[in-house]
């Protein structure tokens, strides 16, 4: 052996090994218990970075279950990440002074595929470095046929119970990405702004947002406001237009917060919509998809939010309906990818109905069907999510991902609007009955960029001629599905829901591990529809990981220069060392501190590891077949009782206390005390050194599996490889 360990010399070529043995891949076999495990799919064409790391954790569970001689399926997978990937699309796009609008969508759907293969086997090459020992002959991509085949299924067995509707919606939308987006992808951040108190004849009402003014259609005050009871019934005037509009009450309206009297806009405030929707009155829009004003007075039309607040504030002043302006810190949405400031508005959108689907999935985990891990921090948090859950919107106004498999008839609904680029080039929009008498269907449909139908207008679910008309001018919708719709089958698409043998046997799967921070987006949406598609829960365990952070505790980003990359600390320190860096000393569900000198002395004990048993091997042959004497007994007992310690552990997902465990045993008892005390009588001691060397590699071997299986093929008398050794 080497003087010291080198895990570049030693990994890859381990890998290959077990890879081409075909180690990572189970056999169904009905005499065996199936351990699963479906791997929280990355974006197929990013990086990894070092929170994925954490999958670690998955391959510690891996590596134990398959020594324990479970059929044990680790299933890896790609996401195709719809938004995420637009997004940096639209990047590159930029930087050449284009932008998606200057495409139809099937070429623009082609450019970002083609994007996106580019850099597909990225994080493949990357989870291989790591170790992971997963299954890559059922990699699975989230865009295959057989994975959609599902996915639609699931939505047509929706929408054919009733849990699946089209509704006019106020929703979260990003102008610059140019889509909605769920109440869980909506980031909320402190922001300092001005309240405008503002003068509408017989009251005041206090507001954040002047430019808005003009589609008011109430004025709302709480029930219970001495000040105002008067009032209620008459009519309040908006100012700059001088329009009548309803005194109503709601109990909704905070007393204390400005004047207690609440401008009512359904169009443009999650609030106001609810008001609106509960006393049926009228949805005004000023502000459109493009962030524009629109349906107001001439002098504001076209002008951005921004510029319409400022031209509205000081016509305001000049009329004198402008009381006061107050500073005030509030709390504002913003994109969680792009960063601007998030727009609710009314448009129609593809919902499922929830709350009969979160029933089911909370009495799962009250009954102990799937058990949450760590129980006391996420449990709670499981439950009063679900049990005030919101319909999902599914819909998406992008191009990367599956549309939704609905078709329209443009002649029995001439109504919908089109966004198209014609056969000159140039873009186009409109309503069909205008668009018709100047461009062919074909055109129209070989341009398509986005269409847009009023909630009314009726569809099908099956591409074929109108059943009304018999017409064959039909298009399909236009909206993606959310990426997470794709993701939360996950487990019945990949295992081939509902006749493989796969999904025969694997399903349901043993523990699912995430970060916490996606419990809503994933977790418990695969919970819902599992129970709903397949009639079982998808997984028994819900294990939540911790997150990486930097040696100070703060989130790592690019932006504040703290990001440690994964493949450069491997490396540099190898993969034993990193893996091993995130698992001792990290409680469950806490974050992880992680920092350069902590990954280096994982290295250090890569290296004792490496050292000491260079020091066992060196007397090999060197044997005498003497009684075990005290030390001998001594630290097989140690050993016992620390290989227990360990598989209780592991058992009950204290990776943390189970690494720190064969740490301390490996470099204190054994290196330490019963080396040193063998020297003495080195030939005797031979035997137990080594049965105490290979016990320790195989307890060490899910944490630290290169460094272990490099060592295992020196022993004398080795099995065929330490990865599918029996678990001590």
């Amino acid at each position: 052996m080497e003087k010291t360990y080198q895990p570049q010399k030693e990994e890859k070529k381990i890998y290959a090994f077990w890879e081409k043995k075909g180690f990572f891949t189970p056999k169904i076999d009905p005499k065996k218990k199936p351990y699963t495990i479906l791997l929280p799919l990355p974006n197929a064409n990013d990086p990894l970075h070092m929170g994925h790391t954490l999958f670690t954790v998955e391959d510690i569970l891996i590596r134990y279950h398959r020594m324990l001689g479970d059929s044990t399926l680790w299933l890896p997978g790609g996401d195709h990440a719809g938004i995420e990937t637009q997004f940096v699309f639209e990047k590159e796009l930029a930087k050449q002074g284009k932008s998606r609008f200057d495409y139809d969508r099937e070429t623009l759907y082609k450019m970002i595929a083609s994007f996106t293969e580019k850099n597909r086997d990225i994080n493949k090459k990357e989870l291989r470095i790591i170790g992971f020992s997963l299954d890559w002959t059922r990699y699975h991509y989230s865009l295959e046929p057989e994975i959609l085949k599902t996915v639609f299924n699931t939505f047509r067995k929706l929408h054919q119970d009733d849990l699946i509707y089209r509704g006019e919606r106020i929703v979260n939308y990003c102008i610059h990405c140019g889509t909605a987006f769920s109440n869980l992808e909506v980031k909320y951040k402190e922001k300092s702004d001005y309240l405008y108190y503002l003068d509408y004849g017989v009251l005041q009402i206090a507001t954040t947002r002047p430019e808005t003014i003009f589609a008011d259609v109430a004025v709302a005050v709480n029930p219970k406001d001495k000040r105002y009871q008067k009032l209620v019934s008459q009519k309040a005037t908006i100012p700059l237009i001088n329009k009548k509009i309803p005194i109503i009450t709601d109990e909704v309206i905070d007393i204390n917060f400005g004047t207690g009297a609440l401008k009512v806009t359904p169009a443009h405030d999650q609030v106001d919509f609810e008001i609106g929707k509960k006393h049926n009155l009228e949805i005004v829009k000023s502000i459109d998809r493009d962030g524009k004003m629109i349906n107001l007075p001439k002098e504001y039309l076209g002008l951005t939010v921004d510029q319409a607040r400022k031209a509205v504030i000081k016509d305001l002043e000049k009329k004198k309906k402008l009381i006061k302006a107050e500073p005030l810190k509030h709390t504002v949405g913003f994109c969680y990818r792009c960063g601007t400031i998030i727009e609710p508005l009314t448009m129609p959108q593809w919902f499922i109905k929830t709350k009969h689907l979160a029933k089911p999935a909370i009495e799962a985990v009250k009954k102990g069907k799937t058990k949450i891990v760590p129980k006391k921090r996420f449990e709670k948090m499981y439950f009063d999510w679900m049990e005030n859950i919101q319909d999902w919107n599914i819909s998406r106004q992008i191009v990367w991902g599956p549309r939704i498999p609905a078709w329209y008839c443009l002649d029995c609904n001439p109504q919908i609007i089109i966004n198209f680029i014609d056969k000159k080039g140039k873009k186009t929009s409109g309503k069909y009955r205008e668009l018709k008498e100047k461009h062919s269907f074909a055109e129209i449909k070989k341009g398509l960029q986005q269409l847009t139908a009023p909630i009314e207008v009726g569809y099908a679910l099956e591409e074929k001629p109108c059943q009304k008309c018999q017409g064959k001018n039909i298009l399909q919708e236009t909206d993606t599905f959310d990426t997470w719709f794709l993701s939360c089958q996950w487990p019945l698409s990949t295992l081939g829901f509902p006749d493989s043998q796969d999904f025969k046997y694997f399903y349901p799967t043993s523990v699912l591990d995430t970060l916490w921070d996606i419990l809503f987006f994933w977790v418990a949406r695969m919970m819902m529809l599992g129970i709903y598609v397949a009639g079982d829960v998808p997984f028994r365990v819900i294990h939540l990981h911790a997150r990486v952070v930097d040696e100070r505790g703060q989130k790592m980003s690019k932006s504040r220069g703290n990001v440690i990359s994964p493949v450069e600390m491997i490396n540099k320190y190898g993969a034993d060392a990193l893996r091993m860096s995130l698992t001792m000393g990290v409680s469950p569900g806490s974050d992880v501190a992680l920092s350069e000198d902590k990954i280096r002395a994982m290295r250090n004990f890569s290296n004792k590891i490496w050292n000491a048993s260079r020091f066992v091997l060196s007397n090999e042959g060197k044997i005498k077949k003497n009684k075990q004497n005290q030390d001998d007994q001594w630290i097989l007992q140690e050993l016992a009782k620390t290989t227990k310690k360990v598989t209780s552990l592991i058992n009950r997902y204290r990776f943390d206390l189970a690494a720190e465990t064969i740490y301390h045993f490996f470099w204190h008892t054994y290196c330490d005390q019963y080396l040193e005390m063998s020297k003495k009588r080195r030939d005797e001691a031979q035997p137990t050194l080594l049965q105490v060397l290979e016990t320790s590699l195989k307890l060490l071997h899910p944490f630290m599996p290169f460094v272990t299986e490099a060592i295992y093929q020196r022993l004398p008398d080795h099995g065929k490889a330490l990865i599918i050794e029996t678990w001590p």
